[in-house]
C-alpha cells in the first residue's frame, strides 16, 4: 500500500513536471511568435489612438474596451479556427495567405507615406459629432485584417507542432498581444487628461509636468503612427521576400540576405538593419503600385 501510495505520487509529480514543460514551451513559442509579429503589432497600437479621436474624454476607456472585446472576438473565435483548419487541410495556403497580408500592409504604410507628401489624409472628417457605433465597427474591421496577419505569423512558425500546440500558441498570443496593444492605447489617450488634472493642482511643479505632458501627447502619438507606418511597410516588404522565396522565386530574398551576409563581420544589428531597410523599400514599391491601381487610376477614369 505505501509503495502503491508513493508510485502514485511519482505519476502525480511526472504529469506536474510534463505540465509545467509544456506550459514553458507554450510559453516560449508564443513570445517567439510574438517577436515575428511585433512589426504588426507596433502598426496594431499606433492605428487604433486615431479612432477615439474627437469622442468625449468619457467616452474613451469604453470605446476602446468595445474594440478589444472585438479584437479577442476576432482573434479567437474567427481567425483561430480557421487558422488551424487551414493548417491541417491546406497548409500550403499560408504563405500566399501571408503574402496577401504583406500586401495589404505594404499598401497601407505606403498609402500614409503618399498621405504625408500630398498632405490630403483619406477618410479625414473632424466636423460633426462622433457616431460611437460606426467608430467600434471600423476599429474592429481594421484590427481583424491586423490581427489575421498576427496569427497567421504567429501559426507559421509552429506549423510543424501537433494541433493543441498551435491551439495554445495562438490563444496565449492572442491574449498577450490584445491586453499589450489595447492597454498601451488606453494608457496613451488617457495622459492628456492625467496632463490636464495635473495643470488643475496648486503645485507649480505638477502644473508644469501637467502642461508638458498635454504638449507632448501630440507629439509621441505622431511619432507613434510614423514608427507604425514604417512598420507596416518593413513587416509587409519581409512577408513578400520570404513568401516569394517560398514560392520559387528566389532572386530577391537571395540578393538581400546576400548583403546582409556581407556585413557579417559587422554584427548581427548591422544585418539585421540591411535586412530591414530593403525590406522596407520592398514594401514601399509594392505598396505605392497597390496605392496607384486603388487610387490614382480609378480616379482617372471618373473624369
Amino acid at each position: 500500500m505505501p509503495g502503491g501510495l508513493a508510485a502514485l505520487l511519482d505519476d502525480v509529480a511526472l504529469i506536474a513536471k510534463t505540465a509545467a514543460a509544456s506550459v514553458d514551451d507554450v510559453a516560449a513559442a508564443a513570445a517567439k511568435t510574438s517577436t515575428k509579429a511585433a512589426g504588426v503589432v507596433i502598426d496594431d497600437a499606433a492605428v487604433t489612438p486615431r479612432f477615439v479621436q474627437g469622442v468625449t474624454p468619457a467616452r474613451e476607456l469604453p470605446i476602446i474596451w468595445r474594440i478589444t472585446k472585438g479584437s479577442l472576438f476576432n482573434k479567437l473565435i474567427i481567425i483561430l479556427p480557421i487558422a488551424l483548419l487551414l493548417n491541417a487541410i491546406a497548409p500550403w495556403l499560408l504563405t500566399p495567405i501571408l503574402m496577401l497580408g504583406g500586401t495589404y500592409l505594404a499598401f497601407e504604410g505606403a498609402e500614409k507615406v503618399w498621405e504625408h507628401i500630398s498632405g490630403h489624409h483619406h477618410g479625414e472628417d473632424d466636423d460633426g459629432p462622433k457616431d460611437e457605433n460606426a467608430l467600434v465597427r471600423g476599429a474592429i474591421t481594421t484590427d481583424l485584417i491586423l490581427s489575421a496577419e498576427i496569427m497567421v505569423i504567429s501559426l507559421n512558425e509552429v506549423a510543424d507542432q501537433s494541433i493543441w500546440m498551435e491551439a495554445a500558441v495562438l490563444f496565449t498570443v492572442a491574449i498577450a498581444v490584445t491586453v499589450a496593444v489595447y492597454g498601451a492605447v488606453g494608457f496613451l489617450v488617457k495622459m492628456d487628461d492625467l496632463g490636464l488634472k495635473m495643470m488643475a493642482k496648486d503645485s507649480s511643479t505638477a502644473r508644469r509636468f501637467g502642461r508638458g505632458l498635454v504638449q507632448a501627447m501630440p507629439k509621441i502619438l505622431s511619432v507613434i503612427a510614423f514608427i507604425g507606418m514604417l512598420a507596416m511597410l518593413w513587416v509587409g516588404g519581409h512577408i513578400l521576400l520570404v513568401g516569394a522565396d517560398e514560392l520559387g522565386l528566389h532572386a530577391p530574398y537571395h540578393f538581400v540576405h546576400g548583403l546582409a551576409e556581407k556585413a557579417h563581420h559587422l554584427g548581427g544589428f548591422v544585418m539585421w538593419l540591411i535586412e530591414t531597410f530593403f525590406s522596407l523599400i520592398t514594401g514601399l514599391i509594392v505598396g505605392a503600385i497597390v496605392v496607384v491601381i486603388m487610387h490614382l487610376i480609378p480616379r482617372k477614369n471618373k473624369h
